[in-house]
Order: C-alpha cells, then sequence, then structure tokens
C-alpha cells in the first residue's frame, strides 16, 4: 500500500502564512491541513533522527540545516494559527452580533468551526445575562405616591422610562463626535467598543468615524485627518 501523499512544503507553509496575514479575510486551507502538517512535522523530525546518526562534517552541516528548519515552520504555523484564531474571534463577534449568516464561513476547517460555535454560543450567553439586562429599559415603572390603589389601569398613572430617567434620554440624544479622516494604510475589519463593525479600509479610502477611533488611528500613522 503507497504512502499518503504530503502536500505541504516549507515553501507553501510561508506563502499560506503571507497571505493570511496580508488579506482581511480568512485564507481557505484543505481540509485534510492540520493532518498534512502533522505528516509533514514528523517527517521531518524522522530526518534529523536518521541526520544525528551520521558521523562528519557534512552530516553536522545538514543536521544543523534540517533543525534550523523545523523550528522555523513551528514559528509559522503559530503565527498562521494566531492570526486565523484573531479572524475567527472577529467573525464570532460579528455572528452573535447581528445574528445573520451575512459572514462567510466556508474557509473554517472542521476544528476551527467548532471553535467558532463555541464562541458565538458564549457571547450569545453573556449578551443575554448582562448586556440586553442593561440596555434594555421597562416600559412602565409604578410611581411610589400611588401604591396605595389596587390597580394601575389608566395610562396617565403609568411613568414611561424616559419620565423616570430624564438623564439617560439626554445622554442617548447627544450626539457622538466624528472626525473625516483619510487612511495613509489599509486596516483590516475592526470592532468598536460598542461592538460596532467597521472596515476594511485600504489606503486612501475616506470613512468620518468616531473621534475616539480617529485618534487612535491618526497617532498610529495609519490614517490623517481631512479638514473640513
Amino acid at each position: 500500500m503507497a504512502e499518503k501523499e504530503i502536500n505541504i512544503t516549507y515553501e507553501t507553509l510561508f506563502d499560506l502564512l503571507r497571505r493570511e496575514k496580508n488579506r482581511a479575510e480568512l485564507q481557505k486551507l484543505s481540509e485534510t491541513f492540520f493532518e498534512d502538517v502533522s505528516s509533514y512535522i514528523k517527517e521531518k523530525h524522522s530526518i534529523l533522527k536518521d541526520q544525528q546518526i551520521k558521523i562528519g562534517m557534512s552530516a553536522s552541516a545538514e543536521k544543523e540545516k534540517t533543525a534550523k528548519q523545523i523550528e522555523n515552520i513551528n514559528n509559522m504555523l503559530k503565527s498562521l494559527f494566531e492570526r486565523r484564531q484573531q479572524k475567527i474571534v472577529e467573525m464570532a463577534i460579528i455572528k452573535s452580533r447581528i445574528s445573520s449568516n451575512t459572514v462567510d464561513y466556508s474557509s473554517l476547517l472542521k476544528e476551527e468551526k467548532e471553535m467558532f460555535d463555541e464562541l458565538v454560543e458564549l457571547l450569545d450567553v453573556f449578551k443575554k445575562k448582562v448586556l440586553l439586562r442593561l440596555v434594555t429599559k421597562p416600559v412602565f415603572m409604578e410611581p411610589k405616591q400611588e401604591k396605595k390603589e389596587p390597580e394601575l389601569t389608566e395610562p396617565k398613572k403609568l411613568e414611561t422610562a424616559e419620565e423616570t430617567w430624564p438623564e439617560i434620554k439626554e445622554e442617548a440624544e447627544e450626539p457622538e463626535k466624528t472626525k473625516l479622516i483619510r487612511f495613509i494604510y489599509s486596516v483590516p475589519r475592526f470592532v468598536g467598543r460598542h461592538l460596532e463593525v467597521y472596515g476594511p479600509f485600504e489606503d486612501d479610502d475616506t470613512a468620518n468615524l468616531p473621534e475616539e477611533i480617529t485618534d487612535i488611528l491618526i497617532k498610529k500613522g495609519r490614517a490623517e485627518e481631512i479638514k473640513k
């Protein structure tokens, strides 16, 4: 029985990492990627083990080259994993926030899809337990001075949340300060403090964004303000 062909090489790993870093979208990988990588690393360790048995200057040089290559492979895989992990977390946040299928999940590997589903479930639970409870206003509140009455059936005897908490209404109506900026470098999709989704943006794109976000982008040299 013939051995399974290994589809991973040092060059393909480098190319996969480069594309994952340079593109905002999660990149498509082979369905057997993890299995192929595992076989590739085992093959490299087997080669190193054989080289360690050999004696001589040439054998020593080959051993050092293979050991260095294994170290570089491990570093590339770590960077690839972390970059994909970051994108999957962002996708889970978007899925939980808008509860729709506007995000393309076809590039998720089987193991990544399991992590994605668990993240979405965790975020949904948090939103139901904490966030929705905080931002949802009660429709009616019973005034303290009318506690003696057995029932409150007339609309005039009911207070709305806006009447009870006028300061909340004023805060909600205050317009958010924004700035018009031009992007100097491309910026991938990101999530704001209130779970708003922005981007991705390419260089020379313009956008009117909240002031606290534009100040960060300008400070980091990613964008410049357009004076009105």
